[in-house]
């Protein structure tokens, strides 16, 4: 029995595979959303849907860190220097790098269970080496980032390059993802999928999968 009073979750011979973003990470929070307007000197108005805008490319591989920040700046009307692009980049990585304590309780209940579980964010090359180096790393099996794949959630190609490599068929991939869009990307394929929205319902949802095994 681990520390929040849960015990192991058993789910044989599948994978339950993860989204990062506001599933294990907690969501940006208002400090450092301010921190990044502030940063930027702009008004949340101008500034989200510009920084949304260009995430794909980011996730995707096809701009690197400096170069999302330039196009930012680029639709913005703005110039910002290297100092700022750091201070824009570190507040941005710190916004996204708090995890939810419960979902990694969460984590461990499966791994203590002996189930299979992976990683599957959609982010850039400057995630890779900070989610292999996190504690989490140690319960996954494997860890899975878009832009070192050239692929994005929702796309059929990555589910399946995720199943191939996992080894399983879609059908015994379990994915897990805040976004509606993303699970069905994967159910789409055969998986069963979860759209998260707290830890009960998450835990819930995976209790219900390991009494049906």
């Amino acid at each position: 029995m681990n520390s929040g009073g849960h015990g192991p979750i058993r789910i044989p011979d599948r994978v339950v595979v993860f989204d990062y973003g506001e599933v294990i990470s907690m969501s940006q929070s208002e400090h450092d959303r301010l921190a990044l307007l502030g940063t930027a000197s702009q008004t949340a108005e101008a500034f989200w849907p510009v920084y949304w805008r260009h995430r794909d490319a980011l996730d995707k591989g096809e701009l690197r860190v400096v170069e999302y920040w330039r196009a930012v700046a680029d639709e913005l009307g703005v110039s910002w220097d290297l100092p700022t692009v750091q201070r824009l980049w570190a507040i941005d990585f710190r916004s996204w790098i708090s995890v939810e304590p419960g979902t990694v309780r969460v984590l461990q209940e499966l791994h203590d269970g002996g189930t299979r579980i992976a990683l599957l964010s959609n982010a850039g090359f400057d995630f890779g080496d900070a989610f292999r180096n996190a504690p989490f790393a140690t319960l996954f099996e494997r860890i899975f980032v878009s832009a070192e794949l050239g692929m994005l959630k929702p796309d059929a190609e990555i589910y399946r390059h995720v199943t191939s490599e996992l080894g399983i068929e879609p059908a015994q991939l379990v994915f897990i993802d805040n976004k509606a869009v993303n699970v069905e990307g994967a159910t789409a394929l055969g998986a069963t999928g979860h759209v998260f929205t707290g830890v009960a319902e998450l835990r819930g949802f995976l209790d219900s999968l390991a009494a049906e095994a």
